[in-house]
């Protein structure tokens, strides 16, 4: 894992698989549009899955899966039981993100869309 800075925020990220972490409250702060962030939050749904549960990487204990979003677009990410944050694997920070009013022309849009799409042409 590397750490890089993301509008201020340390970001936690594997150059291995591309997933990023994020500690308590660092979603809240890259999304925009509070009102978006607060539906957002509370669309959290608990998820049943056949997928490996992935430990935190803070207190190692294993991640529930859940829901973030709605309908069709709902993601699917990890959260820490013990909330100490979230894991995004590949792309899904990008969803998620579109979902709480990112702006797509933003920043942290344009860092994001580099990282995982690096061929595409804005």
């Amino acid at each position: 894992m590397i750490v890089f800075e993301l509008e201020e925020i340390e970001t936690d990220y594997c150059t291995e698989c591309k997933g990023i972490w994020l500690d308590a409250g660092e979603l809240e702060i890259l999304l925009e549009d509070a009102e978006a962030t607060q539906r957002l939050l509370a669309s959290f749904a608990p998820a049943t899955t056949d997928e490996g549960h992935r430990p935190c990487p803070i207190c190692r204990k294993p991640m529930q899966k859940v829901w973030v979003g709605h309908g069709d677009e709902a993601v699917l990410i990890d959260r820490c039981p013990k909330a100490h944050g979230l894991w995004f694997d590949r792309g899904e920070l990008v969803d998620v993100l579109k979902q709480g009013a990112l702006d797509p022309n933003g920043k942290v849009a344009r860092l994001l869309s580099d990282m995982y799409h690096p061929d595409e042409k804005n």
